[in-house]
């Protein structure tokens, strides 16, 4: 495998990975901006609208015969938040050349399609197509509804939501329905030139590549009359909580069988160097089904159904997940804190370490194995200060020793318990 990066024009960077692990390419478009309550909503709304029809293909169903005609071709889109951002993704996926039955250099026109998509809308008078907008503001409507829908998924935001209140993390990567109704085709049009002009633009090609589409992408007429941007995004800088912010409890009722325990936790470090000594400690708080709260929460204590946390490095935030019985609220809330004690006081083994460590290292190399995630990696370190090639990785983790990771555990404090219940 090869990767290779190339500066389009500031703020424009391409992307290439050279592999032939896989029997498909992937083209995929990331916009990426500060994360702002102003304009979250609208941005969310982009993707959609884009999908529904270009200046070429008017209609989503000429769009769909497009892609048929690239032998079933696939395309998708959507929204992400990563750290600080919002990160509008387009996606093509085709077959490669190499598996056709005759040559047809299939990638130029996946990418002539995928770059006619997101830059070369379909415009009426000075706007959107209306009745796209409006189809597209009730579906976002509805995303937004169901937010409530997937209780585990919901009572994470939610703790996020209080976690990051009044900072640009704790918007919902969706927006709000509040927002919707103002949203018409001439204002959305307009966020979108103001987006497509200023947000950092990430192109990533993937796959058996045997052409260098860099003219290609340079001469698009649309590429070409993008300008060069400033930084526009946020960069992934690790920063120090504050240690003085008293511990928050917040309770949540709803028609429930089941009680959501999330606890998010702030870790006080600053250097880069030590995130991956945070995740060793993660996957012995609760990152594997050998760790401190799947063994003596859920197998031993029979205190949840689900016990296991995560960890969120763009913004320094572990957060604990659990499902449990509603009047077992206190018992598990005990519990869960004396395996934070414990790491902090060193009672755990050299072999869990070893477990550890070999947990992250596979996902580390399976990270090969699927092409959208070796995309998604290469973002990632696209948006972060400290970069790191896979080996290079790799090598970091297996570094990690008991001390360091009893480092990281004193480094570590409650910030938020959010507890959904009846």
């Amino acid at each position: 495998m090869e990767y290779k990066k190339l500066e389009i024009k500031k703020g424009i960077q391409l992307h290439q990975i050279c592999t032939n692990k896989f029997k498909t390419n992937i083209i995929a478009i990331f916009l990426t901006s500060k994360l702002n309550r102003d304009e979250v909503t609208k941005n969310a709304l982009i993707p959609k609208v884009l999908n529904r029809g270009t200046n070429t293909f008017k209609t989503q169903e000429e769009i769909s015969k497009k892609l048929e005609e690239m032998y079933g071709a696939s395309f998708d889109c959507g929204v992400d938040k990563i750290g600080d951002n919002q990160v509008l993704k387009f996606y093509i996926e085709t077959i490669n050349d190499d598996f056709l039955p005759k040559k047809e250099n299939l990638l130029t026109k996946a990418l002539e399609c995928i770059l006619d998509i997101v830059f070369n809308p379909l415009i009426e008078k000075r706007g959107f197509n209306k009745e796209y907008v409006e189809q597209e503001k009730e579906n976002l409507v509805q995303i937004i509804s169901a937010k409530r829908d997937n209780k585990a998924r919901y009572s994470l935001e939610s703790c996020i939501e209080n976690m990051y209140k009044g900072k640009p993390y704790g918007l919902y990567k969706y927006g709000y329905i509040e927002d919707v109704k103002d949203i018409d085709e001439e204002n959305l049009y307009k966020q979108y030139v103001e987006l497509i002009n200023t947000c950092k633009i990430d192109i990533f090609i993937s796959g058996n590549i045997k052409q260098d589409l860099t003219e290609e992408i340079c001469m698009n007429k649309d590429v070409e009359k993008l300008p060069q941007r400033e930084n526009g995004y946020n960069m992934t800088v690790l920063e120090k909580n504050n240690n003085n912010t008293k511990e928050k409890i917040i309770e949540e009722k709803m028609e429930v069988n089941q009680g959501k325990l999330i606890i998010g936790l702030d870790i006080d470090i600053d250097n880069e160097d030590l995130k991956y000594d945070v995740m060793i400690y993660n996957c012995i708080l609760g990152g594997t089904a050998n760790s401190k709260l799947f063994q003596n929460v859920r197998e031993k204590g029979h205190l949840a159904y689900v016990a296991s946390s995560s960890y969120l490095r763009h913004k320094n935030n572990i957060f604990i997940i659990c499902g449990i019985e509603i009047e077992n609220y206190n018992k598990a809330l005990d519990l869960i804190k004396e395996q934070i004690t414990e790491i902090k006081e060193g009672i755990f083994t050299d072999i869990d370490i070893k477990n550890a460590k070999r947990g992250v290292v596979s996902i580390i190399e399976s990270i090969e194995d699927e092409e959208d995630s070796l995309i998604t990696y290469y973002f990632g370190q696209e948006l972060s200060k400290d970069k790191k090639t896979l080996e290079e990785y790799k090598e970091r983790i297996n570094k990690v020793t008991k001390e360091d990771v009893q480092n990281i555990a004193d480094k570590v404090r409650i910030n938020t318990i959010y507890f959904l219940r009846n």
